[in-house]
């Protein structure tokens, strides 16, 4: 049993949910934090306590740090859980919390700061014998940074040094595209993250992304969780995810898995974090970065080795231990997740915005539906376009594609546009189903995954099936009204 009797939950929607889960099972109160326009959201709803954020936007309100660490003081929290994005991985905002007196579930500031800055992190990396890709260091010198990019060759990947999710992130293949590449990468980095450096790498033709799940205690011991493949990407975002990743050779799963605890252990990392890396068609592997958080995709882990990650955290912060040792790390099946968002794929994956109308969830043993939605509740471009995360167990991959597929088609989103049939055209997809996996998946096969047209048959029998979903479409069509109701069967 952990020392923590309440935490807050630094976060909102379905992680925040999912959170709640976890500390509703072993007995710990929680606290939701909220700005006023998701007063009536459910993980509001779900806590046992809730507290409002003040802010000129939600997004403002859940970056405001200074206001949750006084939102935890004065609810009398043990400790915050920072979900994943927003203030997850920002240092200041970990070292607020333990300057007052609060546990904070995740690694130390200067651990966060170490690992959270790509360029310290690849240098650390490097230190301790994990490959890194050959890059060039961001200078204030464009002339001589294009210089240097140019003696390394082509193609190059410019990266934001403190940034994430594809932003500030450009492919260049010839040098008169390098610094124009290079100032707007700079620019957009500033804007989102409030840095401009950026560096450059080589760049892996159609690299396959992989990631290790890793626990750290803090005192210089980490185990791995096995992999994930995290290569289906739109706009250098996941959208599908699985564990463990296809076709990768036993030797070289066993370097990845072995090169991440080692970085763990020499940062003598704490709490849950994710080594992620570049896999090349060679079978080169190259550190990308590490997240000194809980994953999006951690569902997928979960799903094949049994152990609850947020357990996990809450015991390690509180000083109990790793929950297993390597060998007793073992897959059991296969877990693909899929991130269902409010977006138009046919649109160039743009956000799209409405109201949930209808919801029908799939259910089973092996699905987990992860999400904080409600009949009636908007879906606004406030936050990020992700509004639930479908994950699905196999005994096997082809199982769990099948299961994945059977899920998809079961599960019913009306009112806001999804990407849930084209989730289903990827992952039926023969090279999918093959395994035959890089970040260059989508744009490859995109005619393939458009929408195919529909026939006037079609359409009608789409429109049919929607309405009969209602049921006061069903009520008013079929329902038999007074008196005749009252007579029951009755003939002429």
């Amino acid at each position: 049993m952990t020392p923590f009797r309440k935490i807050l939950i630094a976060n909102r929607g379905e992680i925040a949910v999912r959170v709640m889960r976890t500390l509703d099972a072993l007995g710990i109160a929680s606290v939701a934090v909220y700005h006023q326009v998701e007063r009536r959201a459910k993980h509001v709803r779900m806590a046992g306590e809730a507290i409002e954020l003040k802010g000129a936007s939600p997004v403002a309100a859940h970056l405001d740090g200074a206001q949750i660490v006084a939102a935890a003081l004065a609810c009398g929290a043990d400790a915050i859980h920072p979900g994943y994005g927003f203030l997850s991985e920002n240092a200041a905002f970990a070292k607020a919390i333990a300057d007052a007196g609060i546990t904070f579930i995740g690694p130390d500031a200067e651990t966060i700061s170490l690992m959270g800055d790509k360029i310290s992190a690849r240098n650390f990396a490097e230190a301790h014998g994990v490959p890194v890709a050959p890059s060039v260091m961001p200078t204030e010198d464009l002339d001589a940074f294009a210089s240097a990019a140019e003696k390394i060759g082509f193609p190059l990947l410019i990266k934001a040094a403190a940034g994430g999710g594809g932003k500030g992130m450009s492919i260049v293949r010839a040098a008169s595209e390098l610094k124009e590449a290079a100032r707007i990468a700079s620019s957009e980095a500033q804007r989102y993250f409030n840095d401009g450096r950026v560096y450059a790498e080589v760049y892996v033709e159609k690299p396959r992304h992989i990631e290790v799940q890793v626990l750290g205690d803090g005192q210089g011991n980490a185990i791995h969780l096995l992999e994930r493949e995290c290569s289906v990407q739109r706009r250098f975002q996941k959208i599908i995810e699985e564990a463990p990743a296809a076709n990768l050779p036993e030797p070289l799963r066993s370097e990845i898995l072995n090169s991440a605890v080692r970085l763990a252990e020499a940062a003598k990392y704490k709490n849950a974090g994710t080594v992620e890396y570049i896999l090349g068609a060679d079978g080169r592997f190259f550190f990308l970065e590490m997240n000194t958080r809980l994953q999006v995709e951690h569902p997928v882990t979960e799903m094949i080795t049994g152990l609850d990650l947020v357990k996990a955290q809450i015991e390690i912060a509180a000083d109990l231990g790793l929950p297993l040792k390597q060998q007793e790390v073992e897959a059991r099946g296969h877990s693909i997740e899929c991130r269902i968002c409010a977006e138009n794929p046919d649109g160039n994956f743009m956000p799209e915005t409405g109201a949930i109308d209808y919801l029908d969830v799939p259910e089973g043993e092996h699905i987990r539906f992860e999400n904080a939605l409600d009949p009636g509740q908007k879906v606004t471009t406030d936050f990020d376009p992700m509004i639930a995360k479908l994950v699905v167990h196999g005994s096997d991959r082809l199982e769990a594609i099948e299961n994945t597929i059977d899920a998809l088609t079961d599960l019913d989103i009306l009112g806001v546009k999804t990407n849930v049939d084209y989730l289903i055209r990827v992952v039926g997809h023969e090279a999918f189903v093959e395994g035959n996996l890089h970040t260059g998946f989508i744009p490859q096969y995109a005619e393939d995954l458009a929408t195919p047209e529909l026939t006037e048959k079609g359409r009608d029998l789409a429109l049919i099936a929607a309405a009969l979903g209602f049921r006061e479409f069903r009520d008013l069509a079929f329902g038999m009204p007074e008196p005749h109701a009252s007579i029951g069967h009755w003939r002429n």
